[in-house]
């Protein structure tokens, strides 16, 4: 009804916002007919710590995501010894959490928190959280994340519902290529040309040159008479 419009529900230009796999792929099937954000996907967490990280507190937040559905995405990387508390930290909790009994988390064992930060890049996910030393600096160099939690008590669970940032990200590596749900989803760029007679004169001969390459004689002309005084051929 939205794409297309009804007796009483007018079309629109941009459908936005979050669903289920059914909304996901309705807004999937129209989008040739309307602008939408992004294909959202199950949801994806990865932490990134080192030695010093609250192995509790990521247990919590990956179970949290869990919460979202068992097809999600949810990684932990860091030293083996906080892998191992992470381990124990997610089973005690699903143990008693019905909404994560399903959970499947990927551990992995990473020599730093910078090469934890390369697998983040390459996976691109929906929440990054950074529970190291340096975590600020660290997530200047991230460049492919739906959002970024900086430091312990930067938990995704925030991002939810209460931090401000938005709670619609880019999934299944989305995140290389586009950002949040935001005011810009609903804006869009529009180019303006306005050529006067010296600018006409410049550009003419380069239109013509890149034109008659291509094969378009016309458009070569139609600049190259623009070049001239009003009623003089085109040379």
């Amino acid at each position: 009804a939205l794409a297309y419009g009804t007796e009483t529900v007018a079309a629109v230009d941009v459908i936005a916002g979050p669903g289920g796999p059914w909304v996901q792929e309705a807004k999937l099937q129209v989008s040739r007919v309307v602008g939408i954000d992004g294909y959202a996907g199950p949801s994806e967490l990865m932490v990134v710590g080192d030695e010093n990280a609250n192995a509790e507190w990521a247990a919590l937040d990956l179970c949290a995501q869990a919460e979202h559905g068992a097809d999600g995405v949810l990684v932990a990387a860091g030293p083996q010894d906080l892998l191992a508390a992470i381990a124990v930290g997610v089973e005690r909790i699903a143990a008693g959490r019905p909404s994560v009994q399903d959970a499947c988390i990927a551990l992995v064992e990473v020599a730093s928190p910078e090469v934890g930060l390369a697998l983040a890049e390459a996976l691109a996910p929906e929440h990054l959280q950074l529970d190291c030393a340096g975590a600020a600096e660290l997530a200047e160099a991230v460049t492919s994340a739906g959002c970024v939690f900086v430091g312990a008590r930067s938990g995704a669970a925030f991002g939810d519902y209460a931090a401000g940032s938005n709670h619609v990200l880019p999934t299944g590596g989305s995140g290389r290529f586009r950002g949040p749900l935001g005011p810009g989803t609903f804006r869009r760029r529009l180019s303006r040309v306005e050529i006067g007679a010296d600018a006409a004169a410049a550009l003419a001969p380069a239109v013509d040159v890149f034109a008659r390459a291509e094969g378009f004689p016309v458009h070569g002309e139609s600049a190259r008479v623009r070049a001239n005084g009003p009623g003089e051929q085109a040379s």
